[in-house]
């Protein structure tokens, strides 16, 4: 047997002998170790500062009159209805960003040295998810910001809240799909593509830029089960008022089966990548 064969093997026993207070811990330093990363590389930051300021003002002052006349209030109603779709957006597009690096922490012998140390495994990826939520949640403060000076009225605080904690359940469901993404594939060009083909359709194909009344019918019956949809709706119930139950249950219904098909999967890929 190989050296490279029984790598693995020998990190699923030592990962059996870990208690969670252990796990705790060592993922509690890799967070550590991340957020020292992004201090010493400010740049890796950029995609959550300037996304949602540049997609912000993208979308109100290019597509907010004519969508917002078919909202019937013009671009003040518009910005009503795209910032709470903006922060549902938020969790994907920061989910894309964790399967990147994680791919390039692979390339650059980051992971094997990990893997060589007698931690847990999936402590790495728990350490990963934790920061890419601290990442999600500076973006979406930066996109409420943009939101109010472009005139979003915050009339209900605890429906924010509320609405910021389920795009980052949602967010940290996709995530467990693009770690997967960042150990199967070969470089981070790789998984960028694959995301991209994934996320178009999903973004697009949604409720979160415009009402799905207008679209074709083959479309509207795809937005209709659309996670993001569901989501986007879910967070403008809950900012601006509207039904929020169904939306609701098929936010936290996605989120679980995500998470439980998916993270599994991403655990025993990274044990098993040779």
């Amino acid at each position: 047997m190989s050296a490279a064969t029984a790598a693995p093997a020998a990190g699923v026993r030592t990962d059996a002998r870990i208690s969670p207070r252990a796990h705790l811990r060592h993922t509690g330093a890799l967070v550590r170790r991340n957020l020292l990363w992004i201090r010493q590389d400010p740049e890796s930051m950029f995609d959550a500062v300037l996304f949602p300021v540049v997609f912000t003002l993208l979308f109100v002052y290019v597509f907010g009159g004519s969508i917002g006349q078919s909202l019937g209030g013009g671009q003040d109603a518009y910005v009503q209805y795209i910032v709470p779709g903006l922060m549902a957006m938020m969790g994907m597009n920061m989910a894309q960003g964790v399967g990147t690096g994680f791919n390039q922490d692979f390339n650059t012998g980051v992971m094997d040295r990990f893997r060589s140390l007698p931690i847990g495994r999936g402590s790495v990826l728990f350490a990963k998810i934790s920061v890419e939520m601290v990442r999600m949640l500076i973006a979406t403060a930066i996109l409420m910001v943009v939101g109010v000076l472009v005139g979003f009225d915050i009339t209900n605080w605890p429906g924010l809240f509320a609405a910021v904690g389920l795009s980052a359940v949602f967010g940290s469901a996709l995530m467990w799909v693009f770690l997967t993404l960042g150990v199967v594939m070969k470089n981070a060009q790789s998984v960028q593509a694959m995301g991209f083909l994934v996320l178009m359709p999903l973004q697009f194909g949604s409720s979160i830029f415009a009402p799905p009344q207008s679209m074709p019918g083959w479309l509207q019956n795809f937005t209709e089960y659309n996670p993001l949809s569901a989501l986007a709706d879910l967070a403008r119930g809950l900012m601006v008022g509207g039904p929020v139950a169904h939306e609701l249950w098929m936010v936290l219904a996605w989120s679980v089966g995500i998470t439980a098909v998916m993270a599994p999967v991403a655990i025993h890929k990274f044990r098993t990548k040779t």
